[in-house]
């Protein structure tokens, strides 16, 4: 019983943090190409 609920919040954990790494690294891009557009217009 223990193992199970153990193994779901491992599981759960891991679903989270994939899901920020791709949230983060998103905004990450975004941010660079607004400071291309910058770039490219001066």
């Amino acid at each position: 019983m223990i193992k199970k609920i153990l193994l779901a919040l491992g599981i759960t954990t891991m679903t989270l943090t994939a899901a920020a790494c791709n949230t983060v690294r998103g905004a990450g891009d975004d941010l660079q190409s607004a400071a291309n557009t910058v770039d490219d217009a001066t």
